[in-house]
């Protein structure tokens, strides 16, 4: 119960922010819920209908009231309240919509009279004047009819409930664009405005003493009490938990013991309390706080949510971040004081910096923990929590540097985003599958989760990943040009990471003699010498290179004699043209040769992961040569 407990402290740091306007998902207050409203009905203070108004998107998530039981409903009838459907609010609901069977007509009629029982007993036991303002409107029986009237709900022929716009498309009233395509007319939430002279805030969902009197009615309703297994106190026990924690339409709950008939606990427990008792104040707090939490900082990949904060509301540096993005590298421009981070040594300062800026933060609000949670969900109604943990903030951040210095490397993802750095575990997800994963796809939620270990603990990056990687650098022709170089860099990052052993450095190392690392440096100079030829035959193809690359990393001695002998006419090319180029490459080419070993050269076998590096480290070498070349004839 860890998590709760922390989650609960949070709560209680953060309560400065319980119904904060400017965000969009604001920390609410025990005791009420979050939803998207459709319409906003707006009465005076002595009940009267005013007028009725379609809710823009960005306005649509609602603060409002919620009992135990509403506040996690999924099925069956359990009213909100205040805020609710048409079906709760309206007595006539059953006339205006195709309900053809007795039992839907009870449905109806047990919904509408819930719902009025439940805003009685509010407005018999509160001070506050808008329940009792809302239940006179409700009792007129006028809700369908001036919904009608306004323009927010549009009846047939026969008085039923259009489920949808049969006029021209171009017509279409707000209201269809506001219910979008999955939600029916007949299905929208009213959230409520009361006009009155005594009245500072009309909007119901931002009324702060409208909640306080919810809070302080509801809780005088709550009668069991027992061991809260969490603050070891004797408090009033919850029944059920929220849900809602990812989204509005959320209906996945982490704490759920509503089976009572399939066999989820029967044989370990005669009830669920017998299993674990939690205090209704603890979880509503955890579960806001949580909820709060994911909209603030989450990030989701599927269905599964990470989430990384500090038990002080500090917002902790996100796990699952690159380099480019945890250093803010992309507002950068060449006025900045700051250098762009483009060599290992430039990347190790502003990593160092970034780290030392959150440990001043951490030490002068004397934070001790650092929380990092995922969750996610097998099937709509159950939730789980897939990895855990509890952290100093200092050794957080070590590990956080740790990451992202060990997976450093040249990086491409095209002509703006260039730095040396660790990559994304989403994009490290797409080069070792091949393909673009979208947020929806569970092969990218499983893949960021097997990862969260190998950042967060230190754990060893998993070795079919790496050869993933690896084998779909080694197929450039399968990919567009940035997407060759980025695969490359991801790849070399990986392998580096796994075996850092062997501290491979980021620049080309001429005292490294092993084969695969010397056949991936052949295989640069060769890819270059062509280049540099097409280049100056306004050539633009692929090279010979990289079009048997994939072929050159299973059997590199055969393939090797082919690439050699092509390369003949570009040499010739060269000479003809840039005697200096070609007499450098040609010495860069015979240097390299004279590094491998014989046995090393004629070995046929497969090339491990390794090549990549000589690869790409003599690749960056030669273009960096040029690059130097051209700004010293400028100078």
């Amino acid at each position: 119960m860890s998590w709760i407990e922390q989650l609960a402290k949070t709560y209680e740091e953060a309560k400065s922010q319980v119904g904060n306007a400017n965000d969009k998902t604001p920390l609410m207050p025990i005791c009420h819920t979050m939803q998207n409203a459709h319409v906003e009905v707006t009465i005076d203070d002595q009940g009267n209908f005013i007028q009725a108004t379609a809710i823009d998107k960005g306005d649509a998530p609602t603060l409002m009231p919620c009992t135990e039981k509403s506040g996690g409903r999924t099925s069956g009838i359990e009213a909100h309240p205040l805020c609710d459907k048409l079906i709760y609010l309206a007595v006539d609901y059953f006339d205006h919509c195709d309900i053809n069977t007795n039992k839907l007509k009870q449905r109806a009629s047990d919904a509408h009279l819930q719902y009025v029982t439940s805003l009685q007993k509010w407005a018999e036991n509160s001070n506050h004047p808008t329940p009792a303002i809302i239940l006179k409107y409700i009792e007129n029986g006028d809700v369908i009819k001036n919904l009608v009237q306004s323009k927010m709900l549009y009846l047939d022929e026969n008085g039923q409930i259009s489920e949808k716009w049969k006029g021209d498309k171009g017509e279409q009233p707000n209201i269809f664009k506001t219910l979008g395509a999955t939600t029916k007319p007949s299905d929208l939430l009213v959230r409520w405005t009361v006009e009155s002279k005594d009245t500072l805030q009309s909007k119901c969902h931002s009324d702060s003493s409208l909640w306080d009197a919810w809070i302080e009615y509801s809780l005088t309703n709550l009668t069991k009490r027992g061991l809260c297994c969490v603050t070891g106190e004797e408090v009033i026990l919850a029944d059920t938990h929220p849900s809602k924690l990812r989204h509005s339409g959320d209906k996945a709950k982490l704490i759920s013991s509503n089976d009572s008939s399939g066999f989820t606990f029967r044989g370990k427990f005669t009830d669920a309390d017998q299993a674990c008792t939690i205090g209704f104040d603890t979880t509503q707090k955890a579960h806001n706080a949580l909820r709060w939490l994911i909209a603030r900082q989450g990030r989701r990949f599927g269905d599964q949510t990470i989430i990384a904060w500090s038990t002080q509301v500090i917002d902790a540096p996100d796990p699952t971040a690159s380099t480019f993005d945890l250093l803010e590298l992309g507002g950068e421009t060449s006025n900045t004081s700051e250098p762009v981070v483009n060599t290992a040594e430039v990347f190790a300062k502003r990593l160092g910096k970034y780290i030392a800026g959150y440990g001043s933060k951490i030490k002068e609000k004397d934070t001790n923990n650092i929380v990092i949670i995922s969750v996610d969900s097998a099937t709509p109604g159950r939730m789980a929590i897939r990895y855990y943990r509890e952290l100093k903030a200092s050794e957080f951040l070590e590990r956080i540097q740790q990451w992202h210095e060990s997976c450093a490397w040249y990086q491409f993802f095209g002509k703006d985003r260039q730095f040396v750095g660790a990559t994304a575990p989403r994009d490290i997800a797409q080069a070792a599958y091949g393909k673009k994963l979208d947020t929806k796809d569970k092969l990218l939620g499983s893949t960021v989760n097997r990862l969260l270990p190998c950042i967060i603990d230190g754990a060893q990056i998993p070795r079919d990943l790496v050869e993933s990687c690896v084998r779909h650098a080694c197929n450039p022709l399968s990919m567009e040009p940035w997407e060759r170089q980025k695969t490359l860099g991801i790849a070399c990052s990986l392998y580096r990471k796994l075996h850092h052993e062997r501290n491979y450095t980021m620049n080309h190392e001429e005292d490294r003699n092993t084969r695969d690392y010397l056949y991936g440096s052949l295989l640069a100079i060769a890819d270059h010498i062509e280049e540099r030829a097409l280049h100056l035959a306004g050539e633009k193809r692929d090279t010979n290179a990289m079009k048997l690359m994939q072929r050159f990393a299973e059997r590199p001695f055969s393939t090797w004699r082919n690439i050699a002998l092509a390369l003949t006419p570009y040499l010739s090319r060269l000479k003809n043209k840039r005697e200096g180029v070609h007499l450098r490459l040609s010495q860069k080419l015979d240097q390299t040769y004279d590094r491998i070993t014989a046995n090393d050269y004629t070995d046929d076998k497969p090339l491990s992961g390794e090549f990549l590096l000589g690869f790409h480290t003599m690749r960056k070498s030669l273009w960096d040569s040029i690059k130097k070349e051209q700004t010293e004839q400028q100078d």
